[in-house]
């Protein structure tokens, strides 16, 4: 999930305090300054029940909006939704 702007310090602060992002579900990357994206690791029935849960606990940190949301093909294909409109890019 791509923040539509990086975290300011305090932003930062908040999450690293809250115990929602202490499990190891989401974790944060990021170049200061320049972007802030979240990495999601969540069991889920299906893609949106995984995005609810990652933006429930996203919501927790006042003033961060998600402008977009990437699954890499290792996601696909571990989480088997390879399908005939979504389907990995030949080698």
């Amino acid at each position: 999930m791509h923040a539509q702007d990086p975290l300011t310090p305090d932003q930062c602060n908040t999450m690293d305090h809250l115990d929602s992002f202490a499990d190891g579900f989401i974790s944060r990357e990021e170049r200061p300054g320049v972007f802030t994206k979240f990495v999601c690791f969540f069991e889920a029935d299906d893609l949106m029940d995984a995005m609810k849960q990652a933006l429930l606990r996203i919501e927790d940190i006042p003033g961060v909006l998600i402008s977009s949301i990437e699954l890499d093909p290792c996601s696909f294909e571990h989480n088997g939704m390879l399908t005939k409109s979504v389907v990995q890019l030949p080698d």
